[in-house]
């Protein structure tokens, strides 16, 4: 069996706050480690019915950066769920949501942005 395995390393200040995220795979083509603003990581564990869940970011990832992660990864949290249950109303329902939380987001930006 081919084993693949992903390192994730962050660097914290000293209020335990991550400065910096790099990450590498052994079946990446990058010679070097990639630098992450940000990481969503989940597990299922299939005994506890439970999700387990990592959710980083650093000091530099700025609002709007957040809102475009969320935005993209709800839509690719929809592709994987269709994939795996050919459920195609709820993703496209899972969609529509990722597009009314996007656009609802961009027009707060506004809003503060004229205040």
């Amino acid at each position: 069996m081919k084993k693949s395995t992903i390192t994730i390393n962050v660097s914290l200040d000293e209020q335990k706050v991550p400065e910096n995220i790099t990450w590498n795979a052994t079946d990446s083509t990058a010679d070097v480690d990639r630098t992450a603003k940000a990481l969503m990581l989940s597990f299922w564990d299939g005994t506890d019915k439970t999700a387990l869940r990592m959710d980083l970011w650093t000091k530099e990832m700025m609002v709007d950066e957040m809102a475009d992660f969320y935005y993209q990864t709800f839509m690719t949290m929809a592709e994987t769920f269709g994939r795996a249950t050919r459920q195609e109303a709820l993703v496209q329902k899972m969609k529509e949501f990722a597009k009314d939380f996007y656009t609802q987001f961009k027009e707060e930006q506004l809003k503060e942005n004229k205040a």
